[in-house]
């Protein structure tokens, strides 16, 4: 006898989410109000411009020395949080210490704080009448409104990203990895860049590009240590509102996009190093 099988037409089929479909409407119509519209709208003003128009606004002598300092300081200060954010995620990962939670915590101050907050506290603090502005100048150092006081907010509010970045990825790290490399007579230093360093290299890209994208485009935390003189301290966010104050959409616009395709291309850079870092690794 021929057996009869019943499918049930409520069974739902596997390896389907549930609601996924519209979830995913809500994602895409999210991102597209959110991100893509307003990234259009900007490629769509500076389309206004002709080629020669937006040649001229972007390669005037004013606006190439901001990209510099932009650019140049955002990669300065990303590299700094590099080094130093690896190894507070280092110590707050590995080690236990009176007050461990309080710095844990202090990391995210540069997310809780206005950026403008910022901008004034660390001008405050390294005017030349501030606590550590006073011992620098008179080291012959000045910070504050100067190149450097920009480096040193991009590295304030850029930090939080890469020591968040690397946590979980050093907690996911055995501590026998480390153990059986030293007992294969590995040095800490051959320890750190043969074992530590390739393991968590992702997220280290990772943190790299996120504090890059977020110093190239940040204004509150700057514009009051900068001190904004044209060609020499004055960054491309302030251009922009520049720009926009002299009713300028277009040529700011034009600005803000070259800008966009720094962070752009920084962050395919990042992409390509992480996928030939893992397809190394296999």
């Amino acid at each position: 006898m021929a057996r009869i099988k019943i499918v049930n037409p409520f069974k739902r089929r596997p390896g389907r989410i549930p609601g996924f479909g519209l979830t995913l409407g809500v994602t895409v119509s999210y991102l597209s109000l959110v991100v893509l519209i307003p990234l259009l709208g900007l490629v769509i003003k500076t389309a206004e411009l002709s080629w020669g128009q937006f040649w001229g606004t972007i390669s005037n002598d004013r606006v190439l020395a901001s990209f510099g300092l932009s650019v140049g300081g955002s990669l300065v200060a990303a590299t700094v949080n590099l080094v130093f954010g690896f190894v507070v995620a280092w110590v707050l990962v590995r080690y236990s210490f009176p007050g461990r939670r309080i710095v844990d915590a202090l990391v995210d101050l540069p997310f809780a704080m206005p950026t403008a907050v910022s901008g004034i506290a660390l001008t405050a603090l390294y005017a030349r009448t501030g606590w550590l502005g006073g011992p620098l100048d008179a080291l012959g150092v000045k910070a504050a409104f100067s190149r450097l006081g920009v480096v040193i907010a991009l590295i304030f509010i850029g930090l939080p990203f890469v020591v968040r970045t690397l946590q979980p990825a050093l907690a996911d790290l055995e501590s026998e990895i480390e153990e059986a490399a030293a007992s294969l007579g590995a040095g800490r230093v051959q320890t750190i860049r043969r074992v530590i360093v390739p393991a968590v290299l992702p997220a280290v890209l990772t943190g790299f590009a996120l504090a890059f994208a977020r110093a190239v485009g940040e204004y509150g935390s700057v514009v009051f240590i900068s001190g904004n003189m044209p060609m020499r301290t004055e960054i491309t966010p302030l251009l922009i509102i520049t720009k926009l104050e002299q009713y300028d959409t277009a040529g700011a616009t034009a600005i803000a996009v070259v800008l966009l395709g720094f962070s752009f291309l920084m962050l395919l850079a990042v992409n390509m190093l992480q996928l030939w870092s893992t397809a190394r690794s296999r």
